[in-house]
């Protein structure tokens, strides 16, 4: 299961109606790269045919959320918030399985998924 704060599921909201797309779905993955080793991805898509042979499917906080079974392991019970700063509005991943995180907070490592 995946977390969102209410205002992770508000901006979430705010991207889909500027970017009109207010019917899309968002994606988060893991990807390789980043300071530590792997980053989280966050996209809107358009809703498609649902193939839970591939994917996981999620509706929190009347938001709906897929995620790719290579990257479920590494955000299983992963919490998403978000907040401004003086530096800016970020979405902020708290992930108990990451063993090192990156001072910009979309990179990480995780030595066992």
């Amino acid at each position: 299961m995946i977390h969102l704060s209410k205002s992770a599921a508000a901006e979430i909201t705010r991207m889909k109606l500027s970017r009109q797309q207010p019917d899309s779905i968002l994606r988060l993955q893991v990807k390789q790269g980043g300071c530590s080793g792997l980053f989280y991805s966050l996209d809107l898509e358009s809703i498609a045919t649902k193939d839970s042979s591939t994917n996981h499917y999620f509706e929190v906080e009347g938001i709906s959320l897929v995620i790719d079974h290579q990257s479920y392991p590494y955000l299983k019970e992963t919490k998403l918030d978000y907040s401004e700063d003086l530096m800016g509005g970020g979405f902020r991943f708290q992930n108990p399985h990451a063993t090192k995180t990156c001072r910009c907070g979309l990179s990480f490592e995780q030595l066992n998924n």
